[in-house]
């Protein structure tokens, strides 16, 4: 199973794939976006031009709790909004503290990269 994770951001989302069978969690772009009406273009453009059979957002939720807030609002929206557009399962995963354990990798990803790569090494975990 081909699943990409998603470190989603008001102007750029990182990108992270894996390949179930092989096991190993790769970068796999950016996908850049500075207004709200071209995000969800964008990545379903990207969605159909790739063998995806999941996606995972990642859920900024909150540290002392593991409440929601507006920022875990706003990324269930646009979930909702891709999902009405495709046929691929989403889900979603805990994204506390990915972007201080991202500057942390070494590597030549990017940031947000990084950020989504630990958001799929979150839900292998969790779903195994």
């Amino acid at each position: 199973m081909n699943i990409l994770g998603v470190d989603f951001g008001t102007s750029k989302m990182g990108l992270a794939w894996v390949d179930t069978d092989l096991g190993v969690i790769l970068p796999y772009g950016m996908i850049m976006a500075r207004n709200a009406d071209e995000r969800p273009q964008k990545i379903l453009k990207f969605l159909k031009t790739e063998k995806i059979d999941k996606i995972v957002f990642g859920l900024p939720l909150t540290l002392e709790d593991m409440s929601e807030n507006q920022n875990t609002a706003r990324i269930r929206k646009f979930a909702e909004d891709i999902k009405k557009n495709i046929s691929i399962e989403i889900d979603f995963a805990d994204e506390r503290l990915t972007t201080s354990e991202a500057r942390q990798m070494g590597g030549e990803a990017t940031l947000d990269e990084k950020s989504a790569m630990l958001i799929l090494e979150t839900y292998l975990e969790e779903s195994s």
